[in-house]
């Protein structure tokens, strides 16, 4: 038997975090946006008998999984923590030696059209937003096909979400899926949903590449299509975890354990340069640079300003004019920089 929705207990860890969570939506002005990806169901409802390795769902518990999203949002309600959506599940091609779960692409549509979207309907919360994928830019085109062609699956997606790790099997980022699926569907929005830079070494923690990493990927990412940028880490120790199985990563901040020291890497002032001058409700515009080496994606905001973020991850720096409403201004930018230029 499922335990009635009203007696869903957060749990320990969630407990602690409500009170973080609140300081950042008053940090926020309260107009921030919070989506939750379950990694794996409990391991009596997968064939595998574990939360790791992969495993699938079976069946029979469909309605029992889907029942526990709709507990943690109600859950996380009730303890004045608003739930804006979820993901269907992280990264579900993927059989890992941390929780994980597959659902092939008619897994996932037949999951969300038969009983996760009228599930959520059914309990009130059709407003919550249904996010699909969630895995790397090489497949998200199939999986845009596999759920977005179908109507009825459609209507329950609010979107699709995807991530950055494609690279591992050698190959470059594939951006340009990004935006084949914005022109086949540019009704459902395109969010990227997790990206760290794995291999965490103390030594490197200052080195300029790895904000540049993350400069070019979110120019790359809103010039093709997306909708929203979401980093995977805010916050790691000072050995880039806590992780229960050894994958420690890089982040905006790291903190020192014991004396509570904070660490900030050029990541976030590189990810600071979008989430400071590029506002909620902005509308992506045409920006096109004339150099290689110059990175560009320009933005107007609610308030009718335009922010104009450029990049340049060469070795040169580079004079140039910015061209705008038929206009210029001389502006400069020094090697291996960022600079977010605002117009009113």
């Amino acid at each position: 038997m499922s335990p009635n929705l009203a007696t869903f207990d957060i749990g320990h860890d969630a407990q602690n975090r409500i009170p973080m969570l609140k300081r950042a939506f008053a940090a926020a002005g309260g107009d921030l946006k919070l989506f939750a990806s379950p990694w794996s169901p409990p391991a009596w409802m997968k064939d595998n008998g574990s939360v790791l390795h992969g495993g699938k769902l079976k069946p029979e518990y469909y309605g029992q999984w889907a029942e526990h999203y709709i507990k943690f949002i109600l859950a996380y309600a009730a303890a004045g923590v608003d739930v804006w959506g979820v993901t269907i599940q992280n990264e579900p091609l993927a059989s890992q030696r941390w929780e994980s779960n597959i659902f092939t692409a008619d897994d996932e549509r037949d999951f969300l059209k038969n009983v996760l979207g009228p599930a959520f309907r059914k309990a009130g919360l059709g407003d919550k937003k249904i996010i699909v994928w969630d895995h790397n830019r090489d497949l998200m085109y199939q999986r845009a096909q596999a759920i977005f062609d179908d109507p009825v699956a459609a209507k329950y997606a609010y979107g699709l979400g995807y991530h950055w790790y494609e690279t591992w099997s050698g190959g470059k980022s594939l951006h340009d899926n990004v935006r084949r699926v914005a022109e086949s569907y540019p009704d459902k929005p395109l969010l990227f949903t997790e990206g760290t830079i794995e291999g965490f070494d103390p030594a490197k923690l200052d080195d300029w590449w790895l904000g540049e990493r993350y400069g070019r990927k979110m120019i790359a990412d809103f010039n093709e299509g997306a909708a929203a940028w979401t980093d995977w880490n805010i916050l790691l120790d000072e050995k880039g975890g806590p992780n229960h199985v050894g994958n420690y990563c890089y982040a905006a901040l790291h903190v020192d354990g014991k004396t509570g020291a904070l660490h900030y890497t050029n990541i976030y002032e590189y990810m600071g340069h979008f989430s400071k001058f590029v506002r909620p409700g902005a509308r992506r515009v045409a920006a096109a640079p004339s150099r290689e080496a110059l990175k560009t994606v320009a933005f107007v905001n609610p308030d009718g300003s335009v922010a104009v973020i450029v990049m340049n991850d060469g070795d040169a720096a580079i004079d140039y004019r910015l061209l705008a409403g038929g206009r210029s201004a001389p502006a400069a930018s020094p090697a291996h920089s960022i600079a977010t230029i605002v117009l009113r």
